[in-house]
């Protein structure tokens, strides 16, 4: 548990709106000088709190054009071999161990449904999957909700 003061979480709040905002429009933004904001941002990264910045790219502008959903049913001794699998696969955007009725969770993106069906066949060497194809996005990942007093 981070404990953060008003000020951390606007330069939070902020930071994840736009990650690019200049030093000098952020101190505006709470009421601090840049040096003083730049400080408190590099507080932030030694702690943790800010893991990294990146740009978020369309996957049409790719060729990825198939977003899907997997989950997989597996026995535990397998885990270890899937995430070592899966860490080689560029289309594998995410990767969680859930609760319920399947161990894994993954989001992946392919360029079409036959790539998707090839990998796919590869999984199901560590177990049963279910897939679920998107067909649209209604809200796109968003970042953590920070409330801001």
């Amino acid at each position: 548990m981070y404990e953060l003061d008003a000020v951390d979480s606007k330069i939070l709040y902020f930071l994840q709106k736009d990650a690019r905002m200049s030093l000098k429009q952020l101190a505006r933004e709470v009421f601090l000088t840049s040096p003083a904001v730049s400080a408190r941002i590099d507080k932030l990264e030694r702690k943790g709190i800010i893991r990294g910045y990146h740009a978020q790219i369309c996957p049409e502008a790719f060729m990825l054009q198939i977003k899907a959903f997997i989950n997989v049913k597996m026995d535990p001794s397998q885990k270890s071999g899937l995430y070592e699998y899966v860490q080689g696969i560029d289309n594998v955007i995410q990767c969680d161990c859930v609760t319920g009725d399947y161990e894994i969770f993954m989001e992946v993106l392919f360029c079409s449904t036959v790539e998707l069906d090839q990998f796919i066949d590869n999984l199901q060497k560590f177990g049963e999957t279910k897939t679920q194809i998107v067909f649209s996005t209604a809200v796109e990942h968003r970042g953590v909700p920070i409330e801001l007093g």
